[in-house]
């Protein structure tokens, strides 16, 4: 009797569990998280670093973090790529020799006005380029507007606004404007036009991809000014602030074309190999010479400072 009675009790449990997992699966009920966990095969343990390592080298730091667990995330060394400005002056423009000395007049001035007719073929198919873009660019209006960028940059930079400086100049400009600025007072200012400013050259050049084009605009101006720099003691190391000095630059101005809010911007300036050599800054530092023998007098030497040779350059 008792076998047939547990087979019986055997198979009512089995038609309820049968039923329970049936209701269970029509109401859609899920079991609640089990309270235990899975078992760890291999143990790892950080160890602390010794007492008295503080100062020295610790080798193989990686390997180290390894056994303890720890995974360090790869490190990608890239250079930042900066797309709102070129990287320098496309083509720049070659000064002629003699500029703002010469009278258009006479033979050797009239021979370069024609050579700048010539060679301005390549500047009217880059402002074809940059009227595309920038519908209300004009030869002579850009000029005005380029030396009013000039003087608010370099007022910006007396006064050490940064935020102006950087709408007013591109990146490439801005740390060859500020180097070496830190610890010194600039005083500038800017007197009056000589001559008109006016734009002598132009290019449309392309970066990264075909299409991706800046437009960069070489503006002569001929004005008068005045600079002085004092160091940190207040001393004058170069300049004055009560004479003024006739100045011939050329200003290179650049643009993003492609980006529709893109400002035209102090790109850099060109010096050329015929320009005179600047004041030299006066500096209280000792100049290396030559090495004097017992009773030997430095005047006697006659010991003349090797001067560089003209380059062209641009900046």
């Amino acid at each position: 009797m008792a076998m047939p009675i547990r087979r019986t009790l055997v198979a009512l449990h089995r038609a309820t569990c049968s039923s329970l997992m049936n209701a269970e699966a029509s109401l859609d009920l899920r079991h609640p998280v089990p309270l235990y966990l899975p078992v760890r095969t291999k143990k790892r343990y950080f160890i602390p670093p010794a007492v008295g390592l503080k100062g020295k080298r610790e080798e193989n730091t990686e390997a180290k973090a390894r056994a303890a667990g720890i995974v360090f995330r790869q490190q990608y060394f890239e250079r930042p790529i900066n797309i709102a400005c070129t990287a320098g002056i496309f083509d720049p423009y070659i000064p002629p020799e003699g500029d703002a000395r010469l009278s258009t007049l006479s033979k050797e001035g009239l021979k370069q006005r024609t050579e700048q007719i010539r060679q301005s073929a390549g500047s009217q198919l880059a402002i074809r380029k940059i009227k595309e873009h920038d519908s209300q660019f004009t030869t002579k209006g850009f000029a005005e507007r380029a030396q009013d960028i000039f003087i608010e940059a370099h007022s910006a930079l007396t006064q050490f606004n940064k935020e102006k400086l950087h709408s007013l100049v591109t990146e490439r400009c801005y740390p060859e404007m500020t180097r070496g600025n830190r610890y010194k007072t600039i005083r500038w200012r800017f007197v009056e036009s000589l001559e008109p400013p006016r734009v002598v050259h132009a290019r449309c050049p392309d970066m990264v991809t075909k299409g991706n084009l800046y437009g960069q605009v070489t503006v002569r101006m001929h004005s008068k000014q005045t600079l002085a720099i004092y160091d940190r003691f207040g001393r004058l190391m170069a300049g004055s602030e009560e004479q003024p000095k006739d100045v011939l630059e050329y200003l290179v101005i650049e643009r993003h074309l492609v980006n529709p809010y893109g400002l035209w911007r102090l790109h850099g300036k060109i010096v050329p190999s015929w320009a005179p050599a600047k004041d030299p800054v006066i500096k209280t530092v000792m100049i290396p010479g030559p090495e004097l023998k017992p009773g030997q007098e430095f005047e006697a030497l006659h010991y003349e400072v090797p001067k560089p040779e003209a380059v062209q350059w641009n900046k």
